[in-house]
């Protein structure tokens, strides 16, 4: 039987889609999020997403944005986004770990917008799903941490309007259901890229920064 100790992880992410978020800027430019902290439940999707950046700020502002799913060989213009942010002025925590500001998201990470029926936010082509949404409501998390730490964080539900897919994803006999075995979601897993059914596909431009630069202020003094 095996043997459990204990450890204290600066990050949790045991393996969760990649999310390439769009949104529309002030300026009515389009932006591009790469996240990691997504899930459904019904027709509703629960973001986790930084108050300060770009995305949540564009999102709380215009109420609309599209969840675009990278499939697992889109390993390229995921790394060309993951260090760059939409903020003008880059907060301090971004610059510590290598972020800059990058205004066309689209040309850095060689992608396609593609227009939306019901929202103003681009779709991107390349991306094999995408879900237009609305803002449903918005939770503050780790509210108890102390100093700038609190509401650094923010939980953004969001309900999905309508979902375009590849024909290739399509269940065949069924309107309105996704082939498993065709769909290969990218994986973020710890910090690193994997494909649901083909392994470790490429390096992950985020698995170079150091994890404990995530860690976040004990909530409890001593904890």
């Amino acid at each position: 039987m095996s043997t459990h100790s204990i450890i204290s992880p600066a990050i949790y992410y045991w393996g969760t889609p990649v999310v390439l978020v769009t949104t529309t800027n002030e300026d009515g430019t389009p932006n591009i999020g790469p996240i990691s902290s997504a899930f459904w439940l019904g027709n509703r999707c629960m973001l986790g997403l930084e108050s300060n950046s770009q995305t949540t700020i564009n999102l709380l502002r215009t109420k609309q944005c599209v969840l675009n799913l990278p499939s697992d060989d889109m390993i390229a213009p995921v790394n060309a986004l993951a260090r760059t942010t939409g903020t003008i002025v880059v907060p301090d925590i971004k610059i510590s770990l290598g972020y800059r500001y990058e205004k066309d998201k689209f040309s850095v990470a060689g992608l396609t917008p593609q227009a939306s029926d019901l929202v103003a936010p681009a779709r991107i082509q390349e991306c094999p799903a995408q879900m237009e949404a609305e803002l449903a409501g918005v939770h503050e998390m780790m509210s108890s941490l102390p100093g700038e730490a609190k509401g650094f964080t923010l939980a953004v539900e969001v309900r999905v309007l309508r979902t375009h897919v590849v024909e290739a994803l399509r269940l065949q006999g069924h309107e309105n259901r996704i082939d498993p075995d065709a769909w290969r979601p990218m994986i973020m897993n710890f910090q690193h890229l994997y494909g649901l059914k083909s392994g470790k596909p490429e390096v992950s431009a985020l698995a170079s920064i150091e994890e404990e630069l995530y860690r976040l202020p004990a909530e409890h003094p001593g904890h």
